[in-house]
């Protein structure tokens, strides 16, 4: 494992320098092009610049040796003129422009920017000798840095930690043998966070997700999900493609974030997705999500799909996220349009699925775990073929994480 991660590090390393000497290039083409419009997205400029200096590889294990021809950079973003006026804000405009297949010569075989996807929901696999096992009855719950372990110690009555002079490698923090039932942990380890706060760890929302060694198996505690990953426990959710038929083609549903949210605010989104709670299954966290994000009525929505499962491992300083997503199709009448509910969608657009496509393979406007969903949408729907390079790779790789 950490000799394969060492080649993803390296590799990764070697593909960042490709991509910021492709920029230094590629800024003053877009400027010359653009009559010398100031503002250009740096976030367009930098996906741009990985579609045209990126090299194959797989998901993790190892790289791929075939590499691919570097273009011309003038003439292929002649027409991406302006996008955002800054790394954060982009308008449906910009979507749209970008989407358009005349926008940028692509090869429909090429699959480099769908492995920038994975890669973005993969980072830093390197550092797990970073963390320490959370373990309860024995079963491994989740993963601790051991930087983060340092704000536990002080609550002797929670946490239980391995001596201070054993071999750190192989050790695991466990919950106090007086923390004998679930209400009894999720009361101590909640008072824990509470204490904690947004210092250590942000975006406290007061929702709680299930402490468990895998799906289906045995819940030794909640946790509030905002902790979740802190504690490197694995959270599941549920994520659905809402899509329409005309005239032969295909269409997806497409949410813009609020400009209000707290995570990813203002990027792009799947019609309905949203972490699945303590005590709630799939198929009804997916009916409630779809009459609060989209005013989906359960009539139509009770006939979701269930098609799969994605899952990722992301660390990110002292956060390890270990994520599956469940993911669901709904196809939906030509007549409806959502309407967002909660306040947290700022507005839909209904998107061919090939423009759809180019979006995530040229930009990063899509919140990063969605990009997967919609790739795995392509595959099962015939938008991805056997006959692109690397097809096996990337389907394996959209089940990075331990899809358990």
């Amino acid at each position: 494992m950490h000799t394969q991660a060492s080649n993803t590090s390296q590799l990764v390393s070697t593909v960042a320098n490709d991509r910021k000497s492709c920029k230094m290039r590629i800024e003053p083409a877009l400027m010359a092009c653009s009559g010398g419009i100031p503002q250009l997205s740096h976030r367009l400029i930098d996906s741009l610049a990985f579609r045209f200096t990126t090299k194959a590889f797989r998901a993790f294990p190892k790289a791929l040796t075939t590499s691919f021809p570097v273009r011309s950079t003038r003439q292929a973003f002649h027409k991406v003129l302006t996008c955002a006026s800054d790394d954060d804000v982009f308008t449906w405009d910009d979507v749209v422009r970008i989407s358009k297949p005349e926008t940028l010569p692509d090869d429909p075989s090429d699959l480099r920017g769908y492995w920038e996807k994975i890669k973005i929901c993969n980072r830093r696999l390197e550092s797990q000798s970073e963390f320490l096992s959370f373990v309860i009855e024995d079963q491994i719950v989740g993963y601790i840095h051991k930087g983060f372990a340092e704000n536990l110690r002080s609550f002797k009555d929670v946490f239980t930690f391995p001596p201070e002079n054993s071999d750190s490698n192989g050790s695991s923090i466990t919950l106090h043998s007086s923390l004998n039932t679930d209400e009894d942990r999720t009361r101590a380890v909640g008072d824990v966070i509470k204490s904690l706060g947004e210092e250590h760890i942000p975006g406290i929302r007061n929702e709680l997700y299930p402490v468990t060694s895998s799906f289906g198996a045995s819940i030794f505690f909640s946790l509030e999900r905002a902790a979740a990953p802190y504690f490197g426990i694995k959270a599941y959710g549920v994520q659905m493609n809402g899509y329409v038929e005309k005239d032969g083609k295909k269409f997806l549903w497409i949410g813009k974030r609020s400009q209000q949210k707290t995570t990813y605010p203002g990027m792009l989104d799947q019609l309905v997705a949203g972490g699945l709670p303590h005590g709630v299954a799939c198929g009804d966290n997916v009916v409630k999500e779809c009459e609060e994000e989209a005013g989906i009525p359960s009539s139509i929505s009770s006939v979701a799909i269930p098609v799969g499962a994605v899952s990722y491992m992301d660390i990110d300083g002292y956060r390890f996220k270990r994520d599956v997503l469940f993911c669901y199709d709904l196809k939906l009448p030509e007549s409806f349009t959502p309407k967002n509910q909660d306040g947290e969608v700022e507005s839909f657009k209904l998107i061919p699925v090939m423009d759809v496509a180019n979006i995530i393979q040229r930009t990063q406007f899509f919140k990063p775990n969605c990009s997967l969903v919609i790739i795995d949408f392509l595959f099962r729907h015939g938008y991805i073929r056997p006959e692109c390079f690397g097809y096996l790779d990337l389907l394996q790789s959209l089940r990075s994480g331990d899809c358990s």
